[in-house]
């Protein structure tokens, strides 16, 4: 299936690709079905860091379903491929979703503890799977997922992919393909 953007996705794709700034890439909650999506992105825009804030096969709801742990090892070698074949710096966070242990087994260090904070490029990055493992520390952005909420100084990564250039702060929003929340198994935006 060929791989469509809308004109505006297009325009921004097209701001964040010519930038000469350095790209921070920020997703959450991806369901399998986002992974090519998230490729092409990658692709395009050649993002220096990309963080993803947890739940990285939001698709298995592991912790519900312990189960599929054979599909969310499947997954996790899916992703790992994209993200670490990038030529990006990675950071994961795990989410309430995920198997730490089988992160750290797919991209080792780049497994960071909620409520870490990291520099990049003299900018503070809060990092979080949720709002709460954020909210109360002192950075010029944090990342997290997990549900709709929004905070003052927050990207939620459940809302759409996020780029942080830098180092003049600008940030932009892409929005996942349609289907994305219904293949988190979101039936409706309840601010979960």
């Amino acid at each position: 299936m060929p791989f469509k953007i809308s004109l505006f996705r297009k325009n921004v794709l097209d701001l964040l690709s010519s930038s000469g700034e350095r790209k921070v890439m920020h997703v959450s909650d991806t369901p399998e079905s986002v992974y090519r999506f998230i490729e092409k992105l990658i692709e395009k825009t050649g993002p220096d860091y990309i963080v993803h804030t947890g739940d990285v096969a939001d698709n298995l709801k592991l912790e519900r379903r312990p189960e599929l742990i054979s599909e969310y090892r499947g997954a996790l070698r899916k992703l790992a491929r994209i993200l670490k074949g990038s030529d990006a710096v990675v950071y994961i966070v795990p989410g309430n979703e995920d198997s730490v242990e089988l992160l750290r087994e797919f991209f080792g260090r780049a497994v960071m503890k909620p409520g870490s904070v990291i520099d990049i490029g003299g900018r503070r990055f809060a990092l979080g799977h949720s709002w709460r493992d954020v909210a109360g520390l002192d950075a010029d952005f944090k990342l997290y997922g997990h549900n709709f909420r929004l905070i003052e100084g927050g990207l939620n990564g459940v809302l759409g992919v996020n780029f942080v250039l830098l180092p003049s702060g600008r940030t932009y929003r892409i929005k996942y393909p349609g289907g994305t929340d219904f293949d988190r198994g979101y039936r409706t935006w309840r601010g979960m």
